[in-house]
């Protein structure tokens, strides 16, 4: 009798936590999907590039990508953590304008490449690559300053699921540009700036007591 009492109480309280869960998770996500559209596009050209899929070179370009979108977070969250006592009552409005400056970025970038072609070489140079993962990153570098402003973020989850994502998606790119070509190259950026903004402006408006979930 009393195992049901106490299985009943947490039954009460569980789907406002899981909730709480689930919510964070999923701007997580948005974001970790957003962030890696970069390395996703060039990952396009990659593929487009390729006589044939080498699944080595792939291998290798994904883990560039994913494991420079997961460090840069890193860096900016530490960065963040070094003034955050100082900005603690307008932290929300840098968070908002930072994910919002990324995502008029990419949307920008995504509409001047509309036309543009890949011309990124076949030939697979790491220095290259170590450039371009750099270059594809440092987005992420200003989002992490953000994830320092928001309270109770994880932060190693928070970059372990952006690397995991940015390496899965830099994969899926290869294998769609040298299938398909680069028509889905300007539309990643695109979608990927947007959710940027809507995560941004999310923030902002419940600090602001505009919305409350």
């Amino acid at each position: 009798m009393t195992l049901s009492i106490i299985h009943d109480k947490i039954l009460k309280v569980m789907p406002n936590e899981k909730e709480i869960l689930i919510m964070g998770f999923i701007e997580l996500f948005l974001i970790a999907v957003s962030l890696s559209m970069d390395a996703f596009a060039v990952a396009i050209c990659k593929g487009l590039n390729m006589r044939k899929l080498n699944y080595k070179h792939t291998f290798i370009i994904a883990t560039f990508f994913g494991g420079f979108q997961g460090l840069m977070p890193l860096i900016g969250w530490y960065l963040g953590n070094q003034f955050r006592q100082y900005i603690t009552n307008f932290d929300h409005w840098i968070a908002f304008i930072l994910l919002a400056f990324i995502g008029g970025q990419m949307i920008l970038e995504a509409l001047k490449k509309d036309n543009e072609k890949c011309d990124i070489n076949d030939n697979l140079d790491i220095k290259e690559l170590f450039i371009l993962a750099i270059a594809t990153s440092i987005d992420a570098l200003a989002v992490g300053i953000t994830f320092a402003l928001i309270p109770n973020t994880n932060i190693l989850t928070s970059i372990l699921l952006i690397g995991i994502i940015t390496f899965v998606l830099s994969v899926i790119g290869v294998f769609i540009g040298n299938k398909f070509g680069a028509r889905f190259k300007s539309k990643a950026e695109f979608a990927g700036g947007f959710i940027l903004i809507l995560i941004g402006t999310k923030i902002l408006f419940e600090h602001l007591g505009f919305i409350n979930f």
